[in-house]
């Protein structure tokens, strides 16, 4: 089978078509013939060799896929032909495997495509959102990279509670789609420094919850923009370095900065992570939320794609199809 590999860490010229046998699935595992993988940053972060934990070269990246279960090993409470989409270790190829229970049910109305772009966006902008940041209607929030993959879910399921939404993008087309899930302040971070206009939009006070998957000075910034009492949830590091927040203005302003990994929270609070689930799906199904997916690439198109994202041309979910 075709797969992709990162055969060193570096650019996205890393990134090369091999050939690999076809996986058989382990004791409560499942085989997928793989549909669509979905793109993420953390996959470029793991490329780059920034990624805390991550695997070593030679290595097929990917962590999430949809498509129909293809093999059934032992114990695995799953039937053939099942439409699927999996939290994977590698998605990257023509077939993945996967854990029985990180697999969610694809819908006949969803496409492949649409799902690949759920897990990870949509658990990781619910989860910061609620479960880590504990956003109130009728609170402001600030989103960064609002047109990108957990950008687009996050703006969508703030507004959708109630909240005043203010949102970052470096161009008016991604200002555009994050106005129309529905950003109350779109903000052009090329233009305009962004703390002086949420400090603008506010009359100096502020926003109650930041989420920051940018780090580096954006995270310094950021804390510039929070009320008293307010919050950051710190997804993300995609400047390239992490954020340093200035324990004397924590203090002072009562403010709390607070850590979130899907993948390791996954493993840990299973529960916590994917309670959202079912009203997530509910909510896709229903139209009341969508899955923004930005632009297409074969398989074997993999470089091109993660230089798509760091060129920062995508808007929502980019994904790779077999």
């Amino acid at each position: 089978m075709q797969v992709i590999e990162a055969t060193e860490f570096g650019t996205s010229d890393a990134l090369e078509s091999a050939d690999r046998d076809v996986p058989e699935p382990g004791p409560g595992e499942v085989r997928i013939a793989v549909e669509a993988a979905g793109v993420n940053f953390a996959d470029i972060m793991q490329r780059r060799g920034h990624y805390p934990g991550g695997p070593e070269p030679p290595y097929v990246p990917g962590m999430e896929a949809a498509g129909t279960v293809d093999a059934v090993g032992e114990d695995a409470s799953r039937e053939v032909g099942e439409r699927v989409v999996a939290m994977t270790q590698e998605g990257y190829a023509e077939y993945a495997t996967a854990d029985a229970s990180a697999l969610f049910d694809v819908p006949e109305a969803m496409s492949f495509e649409e799902a690949a772009g759920f897990p990870v966006q949509f658990l990781t902008a619910h989860n910061t959102l609620f479960e880590w940041g504990g956003l109130e209607a009728d609170e402001r929030v600030l989103i960064h990279a609002a047109a990108g993959g957990v950008g687009t879910a996050a703006t969508q399921l703030a507004s959708e509670a109630g909240a005043e939404v203010f949102a970052t993008a470096s161009t008016e087309e991604k200002l555009d789609l994050a106005e129309r899930l529905g950003a109350d302040h779109p903000i052009n971070y090329t233009e305009a420094d962004f703390a002086a206009a949420v400090d603008d939009a506010t009359d100096g006070e502020g926003v109650n919850l930041v989420l920051d998957g940018i780090g580096g000075d954006t995270t310094t910034e950021s804390l510039d923009c929070l009320a008293h009492f307010g919050r950051m949830v710190s997804y993300g590091a995609a400047s390239g370095q992490p954020g340093q927040p200035d324990t004397g203005t924590l203090l002072f302003n009562n403010h709390r900065v607070i850590g979130y990994h899907l993948g390791q929270a996954v493993t840990r609070d299973p529960g916590r992570v994917l309670g959202a689930v079912p009203d997530l799906t509910g909510s896709l199904l229903a139209g009341d939320l969508e899955v923004i997916v930005g632009e297409t690439f074969s398989l074997s198109e993999a470089a091109t794609a993660h230089q798509y994202i760091e060129d920062r041309k995508s808007t929502g979910k980019v994904v790779l199809t077999p």
